[in-house]
């Protein structure tokens, strides 16, 4: 049976549209269904050969997941691979949460979608509500520009911008789901649903690699779905018998803005205060993550070492990569260049096998 599970106490209830919070710990919850084998669905490839680890029900798709995963020369002398997540169809990884979130919350009967976001998550939930029949609204900070917010309007979702600080978008977003019972918030930070389509993630390396763990993955961390999605997803895999131990996930995020990389140095159980300063890579300018005291406790279970980078650094780590023929937004930039930093630092060693997933087209930020 599926349910909705609090990832701090266990306290379970019925799936909802919504993002319901346990009302003990005051987490969003997770999704959940007992599985016994690593299934999938015919040879395609891509989110919905996963159907039998995913909710029941009948897929959106626009053709996401099942992108490349392409072998890295680097002067470090690793087993190193490229995860092009900016190939998806909305050129970002939320594609594999915008797909199950879209595809569960059709199946509630909802008709309005509302997020706030300005980015890659508004973008994907925009293009599959288009494929959906649904409508699409988000909230957004009276300040954002660039094309993302263009790409938003081309899936003809509407765009409420909001004055004040990006704090305000959400509240907005949420109030306007409580004013009307036709609108569902999909918030896909907060969102069960939009969690377990980036868990396909995590089941499509264990394909990519011919069933070998690799020994670390490095991702950015804003908000911290990927983040807790591959670390979910590769826990299962072991519990599955695929793989006989999970990877180490590492997070990576811009010094401007980096709540979860001070709490770890601090050991701190929920995110460290801080002020969002200016940060080229805006995908992870969030100070303080819904899912951080969840976030902090899988990084700890699962070994994980947060690392900040500088604007400079992740500037430099686009280039690097656009001279290898990737071309990523800056957000995209931020595990390449915390990586590095995880060699300098002996966590990361010569000879050892890591994954890194490109998380978004440098064409959103041209």
């Amino acid at each position: 049976m599926e349910v909705f599970r609090c990832p701090l106490c266990g306290w379970a209830t019925d799936p909802a549209p919504g993002v319901p919070t346990c009302p003990t710990c005051r987490v969003p919850l997770r999704w959940e269904k007992p599985v016994s084998a690593f299934e999938r669905v015919g040879t395609e490839r891509g989110v919905w050969r996963y159907r039998a680890l995913l909710p029941a029900v009948e897929p959106v798709t626009l053709g996401e997941g099942g992108t490349p995963l392409l072998r890295a020369e680097n002067p470090w002398a690793l087993e190193l691979w490229w995860k092009l997540e900016f190939l998806n169809p909305t050129g970002s990884f939320k594609d594999r949460g915008a797909a199950v979130v879209v595809a569960a919350l059709r199946a509630f009967g909802a008709g309005i979608l509302v997020d706030d976001s300005s980015g890659n998550a508004g973008a994907a939930l925009a293009a599959y509500c288009a494929r959906a029949g649904l409508r699409a609204q988000l909230f957004v900070p009276a300040y954002a520009s660039g094309p993302k917010l263009r790409q938003i309007e081309a899936y003809g979702a509407e765009l409420v911008r909001v004055p004040g600080p990006r704090p305000a978008a959400t509240q907005a977003a949420q109030r306007a789901c409580q004013a009307d019972p036709a609108r569902v918030y999909a918030s896909h930070n907060a969102s069960p649903y939009f969690l377990a389509g980036l868990m396909t993630l995590a089941f499509e390396l264990a394909e990519d690699l011919g069933g070998r763990a690799p020994d670390h993955v490095v991702v950015p961390l804003g908000g911290g779905g990927l983040f807790l999605a591959l670390v979910y997803g590769f826990e299962l895999l072991v519990r599955l018998g695929r793989w006989a131990r999970a990877p180490r996930v590492h997070l990576a995020q811009a010094e401007a803005c980096a709540p979860i990389v001070r709490a770890l140095e601090q050991g701190l159980l929920g995110p460290a205060p801080v002020a969002a300063g200016d940060t080229v890579a805006e995908g992870v300018r969030i100070p303080a993550p819904e899912r951080g005291r969840e976030i902090l406790a899988a990084a700890r279970r699962a070994g994980s070492v947060g690392v900040a980078v500088s604007d400079g650094e992740i500037l430099a780590a686009r280039e690097a990569l656009a001279r290898q023929g990737l071309y990523v937004e800056p957000t995209a930039a931020v595990a390449p260049a915390a990586l590095a930093k995880l060699v300098a630092a002996g966590v990361i060693r010569p000879g050892e096998s890591v994954v890194v997933p490109l998380t978004g087209s440098g064409l959103k930020s041209a």
